[in-house]
């Protein structure tokens, strides 16, 4: 029985500490779904520059185009098989600023030919990433995303690594206080840094069914 996680990391996933090791098994195998309440303690953004951009990826749930404190957050984990007969586990975070929700979306598979997770981003899954995933000494679950790809249409291209973000995320399980810790940074080999987010949340977990409206892509983009 293993998820797409497992699968990616091999024997590495478990050395992570058994409440994350928990949550990223989360899959058709396991037949269940995970959601988690916090709140976000940080929500930053780069240079006034960036926020053009980050505004433009956030009209497809790419991204974010604000920055604050203490913002309400939740992320639902549910696991379906998509138009393409892949198993798929969404990753929807919705932050609650104080001017209304803003969401990130993306969608999550396991490609054999990649060799690690693709992380499709967005409404559209016009971004397909490569996540690489580790456990560190002290178990906790270290994401490093690689290479970009842009689909559309018959488009197919790799995108130049002066114009990716590089996405860091770092998530941990604290036992004194039983909740799930998650610092996340991308930046670029030029500019710096983008934007990120640190905070905290609980999880609880539910047999796994259908997505529910607005949890699924719009378009289902087929090659990874």
């Amino acid at each position: 029985m293993t998820s797409i996680f497992q699968r990616a990391m091999g024997a590495d996933f478990e050395r992570l500490h058994p409440c994350i090791r928990q949550r990223f098994s989360v899959g058709l195998d396991s037949g269940e779904a995970c959601v988690g309440h916090g709140v976000m303690d940080e929500v930053l953004h780069g240079r006034g520059w960036v926020r053009p951009f980050l505004a433009l990826g956030a009209s497809r749930n790419i991204l974010l185009p604000r920055a604050g404190r203490k913002i309400p957050f939740t992320i639902e984990n549910v696991p379906y098989r998509d138009s393409h007969g892949r198993e798929t586990v969404t990753f929807v975070r919705t932050f609650r600023f104080p001017d209304g929700p803003r969401r990130f979306d993306a969608t999550m598979i396991h490609s054999p030919g990649r060799g690690c997770v693709v992380d499709y981003l967005g409404t559209h899954q016009h971004l397909a990433t490569d996540l690489h995933f580790s456990a560190d000494p002290t178990g906790a679950l270290i994401i490093r995303s690689g290479e970009h790809r842009f689909r559309e249409g018959p488009l197919d291209t790799r995108v130049p690594a002066l114009l990716a973000g590089d996405a860091l995320v770092r998530e941990t399980y604290d036992d004194a206080a039983d909740r799930f810790r998650i610092e996340v940074r991308v930046t670029n080999r030029r500019f710096g840094f983008l934007f990120g987010y640190r905070g905290s949340f609980t999880a609880a977990y539910t047999p796994a069914t259908a997505p529910g409206p607005g949890l699924r892509p719009v378009r289902e983009e087929a090659r990874a």
